[in-house]
């Protein structure tokens, strides 16, 4: 993190920095945020995260995100799974009940304007949101609420069949609390043209989209961030000034 910014006043945009541009095999790579009470982050990237090759080494990178009483919104850029990776990644978010979050994953299979696809190497993608229940016992308040597990490699018929990925390279989740029915409506009238879905799940809108690439799914989900940010977070939306460079 270089430092933070103020486009907007007192909401605080945190732009995440990997200086060599890219993971590894034998990187492991772990980002903790904790958002205090009264607070507001936006936090994104200024570009996609790149996981290289690994040559028979695991590449890592586990995401913590918390949040107590708080605003927080997680906004990075897309992951792209270069040809041969074996990479993990785990974003897990901890919400009490007072806090507010808007907050995505795009993942990028190989290079498809390249034309070299994701036809080897192995992922395990694990994004999780976890809520406090503030009516359950302090040894139960924190539930699961949207466990999402994707398992896939290269070669495997899941990433051309119509029960998986349809044969798209590109496929993103959007979540989103609290909400209501009507958000869900506001969202679903973007979907027009677009591979996506939207849900309500215990008070959390999920989003989910798969296209050819990942522009098309970065470009859904900022539309609905932004159709959504006044009445989840409570502010219009103001583009991190990196989404322009």
């Amino acid at each position: 993190m270089q430092r933070p910014f103020h486009p907007e006043g007192d909401p605080c945009h945190v732009y995440l920095v990997h200086p060599p541009g890219g993971v590894v095999g034998g990187d492991e790579l772990r980002i903790d945020v904790q958002v205090d009470p009264g607070a507001h982050a936006l936090i994104t990237t200024p570009a996609a995260t790149k996981f290289y090759r690994c040559d028979g080494r695991v590449s890592s990178q586990t995401q913590q995100l918390r949040a107590a009483g708080a605003s927080l919104e997680w906004l990075p850029q897309e992951n792209i799974f270069y040809r041969g990776g074996d990479v993990r990644t785990a974003t897990r978010v901890h919400l009490d009940a007072r806090s507010k979050f808007i907050g995505w994953e795009i993942n990028c299979l190989g290079l498809p304007a390249r034309g070299e696809p994701f036809d080897a190497g192995t992922l395990r993608l694990d994004l999780e949101l976890w809520k406090d229940q503030g009516e359950m016992t302090a040894q139960m308040r924190d539930v699961p609420i949207f466990i999402d597990r994707l398992r896939l490699r290269g070669e495997s018929p899941a990433r051309g069949a119509q029960w998986g990925l349809a044969g798209q390279e590109s496929v993103g989740t959007l979540l989103a609390t609290p909400v209501t029915a009507a958000h869900v409506d506001l969202v679903r009238e973007l979907l027009h043209g677009h591979l996506a879905a939207v849900s309500l799940v215990d008070g959390v809108l999920v989003l989910r989209a798969l296209a050819p690439q990942a522009e098309a799914v970065r470009h859904l989900f900022i539309a609905a961030w932004r159709a959504l940010r006044p009445g989840v977070i409570g502010r219009e939306a103001v583009n991190p000034r990196i989404w322009a460079t």
